[in-house]
């Protein structure tokens, strides 16, 4: 199944593309922005782009570009499908996309598709304990914090747990 693009009020989600590394770079080259995810800050657009192209080639992933009209990608959010029935969100906005409600309305976005046409029953999160931007915004759309997974990943500033949240269909 092909990524759709997606649309509310202020916010287009599109397809995430190659082309997309430019705009997304200054997401992933802040050190702030990336300070919780899985790898330090990246050093060149080439290497933003080469995780786009990696993160695209994943099976079962769904991969947009977060923009307010369809143009520039302010961030991007995927919806990773492991098993049947089952999805995991990630996110990342650009620092001064944030503020204005688009991560909000990208993930309720990511979600009602997930649970309509890609036919999920759960969605889930995998975040740190430390980001509570990110705890936040999953509890404003629903999302319940399930438990700690505690030393589940090794990154950039050591072993970390993980908070666990998900979302079911009703």
């Amino acid at each position: 199944m092909t990524t759709p693009r997606l649309e509310a009020p202020g916010a287009i989600l599109r397809p995430l593309e190659l082309a997309d590394a430019d705009a997304l770079y200054a997401a992933h080259s802040d050190e702030e922005t990336h300070h919780y995810w899985s790898s330090p800050a990246h050093k060149s657009v080439e290497q933003t782009r080469d995780y786009i192209a990696d993160t695209l080639a994943l099976p079962g992933a769904h991969v947009w570009a977060i923009t307010e009209n369809g143009g520039e990608a302010l961030g991007r959010i995927g919806l990773f499908s492991e098993r049947d029935g089952v999805g995991e969100i990630g996110i990342i906005m650009r620092r001064e996309a944030t503020g204005r409600g688009l991560a909000s309305k990208a993930l309720n976005l990511v979600v009602e598709h997930g649970f309509g046409p890609l036919g999920l029953h759960r969605i889930a999160a995998d975040i740190d304990p430390d980001n509570l931007s990110s705890i936040s915004l999953f509890l404003r759309a629903g999302f319940q914090r399930e438990g700690l997974l505690r030393g589940n990943w090794k990154t950039h500033l050591g072993i970390r747990d993980s908070v666990i949240m998900a979302k079911l269909r009703d």
